[in-house]
């Protein structure tokens, strides 16, 4: 009869996983209908015409669409995995595939003893409030990798530091999982990653680093925090534009660039914070690992120029990894992000007309979505600093404590215990 109970829970998490990602099939296939523009056509168009020219061996460098590191090019090949499909059927396949992967991690995390499924649920609930954009971008699999390396981290860091790098080449925004990375074999092995697969590129793609350029030269989207601004100036008679412009719909127009510089300021102060919380901290658990990378991706997520729908893929990836130890201090956090999933998925693509064109409705919901971000960023933070600061060094009887790295007679930072496995 236990066993029956126990087992319970686990089959409601399997059987919701299985029932809305069908719900996401179904739409992405186009077998019904999402309400709002077509997200599936960035796949059949802009992704398969980067195929086209990637796989003759070079990068699309003439598309200033193209604004990713060159590990990307592996994600927009990996559809000739399924031959037997179109280029857009077997994308989503391989979404769905990554997105299934990730809950097969959370859940051998999750079932460890004095571990949680917190993690899984969320993961099962958090990435379907997205709608089928979550299987019509590659952010999915980027995730995937991600919450991989975040789940290497404490007991196998070269595992995590090479999964890093490799992320970090498919979409820069993994290398921010270093943050609260206390073993220098994590950011040794994260270095030789990204060095080495970048000498292989560039040496066999030319073109393999033009999507910095591209990138430095992007303005203000009209999702991110700082288009708010711009949205309200509007109302005050304002004459910008709202075009579609370095892959993204854009504003354009007089104090664009000012607004953009605030942001760019904005993540400069996060990364001052990040590196100031870095050099202060004291206590590291082993949950301090993902809480900091969650802390350090929000914080960059709310000052970033852009906040696509997709990047809240990233956010609830990492929030399920924080959920599966009990003692994270990043549950109200994960429940904002929560929030604004929901939120996300009515500004795009349900309403993202109003969105464009700065209505009542538009702007009360990105106000909305980025007001639950902001406060999801600033809680984190003001959360990490307490648990790793301010608090006296003291753990739980269930966390691991100091103990001698192995082979070196060296104290380990709290929560890397002697057990732990070399890399």
């Amino acid at each position: 009869m236990e066993i029956t109970e126990a087992r319970r829970p686990l089959s409601w998490l399997l059987a919701t996983w299985g029932v809305t990602r069908l719900v996401l099939l179904l739409f992405v296939f186009r077998v019904f209908l999402f309400p709002g523009p077509d997200v599936t056509t960035d796949v059949s168009s802009i992704y398969q015409g980067w195929y086209e020219v990637l796989r003759t061996g070079g990068f699309p460098s003439a598309d200033v669409t193209w604004q990713y590191p060159p590990a990307a090019a592996l994600a927009i090949l990996s559809p000739a995995l399924l031959p037997f499909l179109d280029y857009a059927q077997a994308f989503f396949v391989l979404a769905f595939l990554a997105d299934l992967a990730v809950l097969v991690l959370l859940l051998n995390a999750g079932l460890r003893p004095r571990r949680s499924l917190r993690g899984a649920w969320l993961w099962v609930a958090g990435l379907p409030l997205l709608g089928p954009t979550v299987y019509a971008r590659y952010d999915v699999m980027v995730t995937a990798v991600a919450v991989a390396a975040l789940l290497a981290g404490v007991r196998h860091p070269r595992v995590m530091g090479a999964l890093t790098g490799f992320a970090a080449l498919l979409k820069v925004w993994p290398v921010l999982l270093l943050a609260g990375a206390v073993r220098r074999r994590a950011w040794g092995a994260a270095a030789v990653t990204v060095a080495a697969l970048s000498g292989l590129f560039a040496l066999l793609m030319p073109g393999a680093f033009a999507f910095l350029t591209f990138q430095r030269d992007r303005g203000t989207e009209v999702e991110s925090l700082g288009a708010l601004v711009l949205h309200v100036a509007r109302q005050f008679g304002w004459r910008g534009r709202v075009l579609l412009n370095y892959g993204s719909v854009e504003f354009l127009g007089p104090y664009v660039s000012v607004v953009s510089d605030a942001a760019l300021f904005l993540t400069a102060v996060a990364f001052g914070w990040l590196l100031l919380w870095r050099l202060t901290a004291r206590r590291f658990a082993p949950h301090t690992l993902a809480d900091a990378a969650f802390t350090a991706v929000l914080l960059f997520t709310v000052t970033s120029r852009v906040i696509s729908p997709q990047y809240l893929v990233w956010l609830v990836g990492l929030a399920a990894v924080c959920l599966c130890s009990r003692a994270t201090r990043m549950t109200g956090p994960a429940v904002l992000v929560l929030a604004a999933s929901a939120v996300t998925v009515l500004e795009f693509p349900v309403y993202f007309a109003d969105v464009v064109n700065s209505t009542p409705l538009g702007m009360a919901l990105l106000f909305a979505r980025n007001g639950l971000l902001l406060a999801a960023a600033l809680t984190a933070a003001a959360r990490l600093w307490r648990s790793t600061v301010r608090e006296p060094v003291s753990e739980p009887v269930s966390e691991p404590t100091e103990a001698p790295e192995p082979g070196t007679g060296r104290p380990t930072r709290t929560g890397e215990t002697a057990a732990a496995t070399p890399s």
